[in-house]
């Protein structure tokens, strides 16, 4: 795809900007990883015994794999609906993925500035975040969960439902103050943050995703999903 401003700036006007034929997929790649994370997900009881045999089945048909992968990718946009045969294979395809995800973010990201785009999806590919950082500057940066494409977004705004009532979110922090969980009590969703403010380190999705688990406890003990 053109990576020139004026370019990616016309497709943010009207975002997604990424469409799936653009991904930079290795589809040899592509169906060992389906095969290795269905595999690995299996054997840390992450994945039933039938959805395991059907990612296998579908990393030895390179033509139906492509079809699910694209539908998959495409779901998130409105008026598209996932298909059947992707129910409980959405980890697999996600974690399969991901890889050529990130490296096209990364080249778009780049050579355009999303401040003007103010959704709480991926201005990339739609996706929802599942984590977010604090900036040093007291900015609120979403992280997307399929490419790590990052955005500003509003402190205390809910990404999910766009609820901007102070009085809705509920806010609790990790004991040594190194993540934050901001809850929405209209739809009672929440997401994880890494706050930067005073960290020695800049944020590791794939590390602080893992290390925010118990606040993720605390939050479904008291409703919220």
């Amino acid at each position: 795809m053109p990576l020139d401003a004026e370019y990616l700036n016309a497709r943010l006007a009207s975002a997604p900007i990424l469409d799936f034929d653009q991904i930079p997929v290795d589809w040899g790649d592509m169906r060992f990883l389906v095969r290795a994370t269905a595999a690995a997900m299996r054997h840390h009881e992450a994945l039933e015994d039938e959805a395991c045999r059907r990612a296998e089945g579908l990393s030895r048909d390179g033509d139906r794999l492509l079809a699910l992968a694209k539908n998959w990718y495409e779901s998130v946009r409105p008026g598209t609906e996932e298909a059947a045969e992707i129910a409980g294979l959405d980890s697999v395809l996600l974690q399969s993925m991901r890889p050529f995800l990130t490296r096209a973010a990364e080249a778009i990201m780049a050579r355009i500035d999303f401040a003007g785009w103010q959704r709480g999806t991926c201005p990339l590919c739609f996706g929802e975040p599942d984590l977010a950082v604090i900036t040093p500057a007291a900015e609120r940066v979403l992280i997307c969960a399929r490419c790590n494409a990052r955005w500003r977004f509003h402190q205390l705004t809910c990404p999910f439902c766009l609820n901007d009532d102070r009085k809705k979110i509920t806010s609790f922090a990790s004991r040594d103050g190194r993540y934050r969980l901001y809850a929405c009590d209209v739809c009672t969703r929440y997401i994880k943050a890494y706050d930067a403010r005073q960290a020695t380190r800049p944020v590791l999705p794939s590390v602080d995703g893992v290390a925010t688990l118990p606040l993720d406890a605390a939050a479904m003990q008291k409703g919220y999903k």
